[in-house]
């Protein structure tokens, strides 16, 4: 049996206003971040979660914002 080798931590609060509005849960795994909320994100709150880690490949999928972890150099 494998087992994850990674942390995950749950909604973690960094200020007023640190997520977009409607944000439900915050999870992280490793370096991956997920935030989740009760709706559809808007581009406009895509662009707010992007502000917040510059240099990561943010994406946007309806009621889901995934921050990817940072690429490492091929042959790693």
């Amino acid at each position: 049996m494998t087992h994850a080798t990674e942390i995950i931590r749950i909604h973690e609060d960094s200020g007023e206003d640190a997520w977009p509005f409607g944000t439900r849960v915050v999870s992280h795994i490793g370096s991956a971040c997920v935030i989740e909320g009760t709706g559809d994100y808007t581009p406009e709150e895509l662009h707010l979660v992007r502000r917040r880690f510059p240099g990561r490949y943010v994406t946007l999928d309806g009621d889901v914002i995934t921050v990817w972890p940072p690429s490492s150099p091929r042959g790693r």
